[in-house]
């Protein structure tokens, strides 16, 4: 399977998973010419930003070890823009990272990381 069909189908399992943990699913694949946030939810009165990362194996690590520094500031600064593009204040904010296992046929698990970092 090529990355952008097994980041698509990681993508499809997060929302899943999401859902089914209670997250309101907003948006998904929200994106500007300078970035992208994979999925944006409520969780209860908290706003979320979620980055899905999905690895065949863990030849190269966790998927959430993919959420670098580089990362953690490029999603912070999307986040800056959805909230003053929808004129959203005062509101909690959090971002969060799932972390998929996956073979070409099948999810093998599903891992949450609330609040993985801040802004």
């Amino acid at each position: 399977m090529n990355n952008l069909s097994l980041g698509r189908a990681g993508e499809s399992a997060a929302v899943k998973f999401l859902k089914a943990c209670g997250y309101k699913i907003l948006e998904q694949n929200y994106h500007k010419s300078y970035g992208e946030i994979d999925i944006v939810a409520m969780d209860g009165e908290t706003l979320c930003f979620i980055e899905v990362k999905t690895r065949e194996n863990l030849d190269y690590g966790h998927p959430f070890e993919a959420v670098t520094p580089s990362k953690q500031r490029n999603i912070r600064k999307m986040a800056k823009t959805y909230l003053m593009e929808k004129e959203i204040e005062n509101i909690f904010v959090r971002f969060d990272v799932v972390g998929i296992l996956s073979d070409p046929a099948r999810v093998i698990t599903i891992d949450l990381l609330k609040d993985a970092f801040q802004f």
